[in-house]
């Protein structure tokens, strides 16, 4: 198997299949990622090969200091950005199909529940700050570590774990909040 390095010095010597062999390997996870901090597919889908057109176009500039992944994640990230300014987008209130179709035998009741417990969570990510929502999406969902998020979003570990836990409070505050009124309005039927 040729590794990434290869794979760049082929498609800079004028060999593009080299570079849709890079496609092919990262093109889904880069996918999950920026769905998750765009919040819909098609969204993702543009912002995915926005990125993998500029990697592209700018792969002569990558100088190997990082992992692959990591210098397109971070094409990614800014293209993602700058599509949410075009489109001036609302809040993420769908993350639709990610974490949908877990294959398990849980019965019907349990995967109404599991399918609730995650639309619950998406839309409380939703509501976090951008900065907060990336951190996370990219540490408890794509299982970066703190380094390799360090190096995505170019930001020193301490700002990266300073990040996440305010995300996660953030996130426990808005989940506890949500389901305190559930349970009042679910009070309010019975009476």
């Amino acid at each position: 198997m040729i590794d990434d390095a290869q794979l760049i010095d082929q498609t800079l010597q004028g060999r593009t299949e080299a570079f849709g062999q890079l496609v092919l390997k990262y093109q889904d996870r880069l996918f999950n990622t920026v769905f998750h901090v765009v919040g819909h597919a098609e969204d993702a889908r543009d912002v995915v090969q926005e990125a993998l057109v500029q990697a592209f176009l700018k792969l002569d500039s990558f100088e190997h200091r990082s992992t692959f992944y990591s210098w397109l994640y971070r094409i990614a990230f800014n293209a993602a950005v700058a599509h949410r300014r075009r489109r001036t987008m609302a809040p993420l209130d769908r993350l639709a199909e990610a974490n949908a179709a877990s294959p398990t035998a849980d019965g019907p009741a349990e995967k109404l529940e599991r399918k609730e417990r995650c639309r619950q969570v998406r839309q409380a990510l939703a509501q976090l700050p951008v900065e907060y929502r990336t951190v996370l999406v990219l540490r408890e969902i794509d299982g970066c570590d703190y380094e390799t998020l360090a190096e995505i979003l170019e930001l020193p570990i301490g700002t990266v774990r300073s990040r996440l836990h305010r995300g996660r409070l953030q996130l426990k505050e808005i989940l506890r909040t949500s389901l305190a009124l559930k349970e009042e309005m679910g009070e309010q039927k019975v009476k």
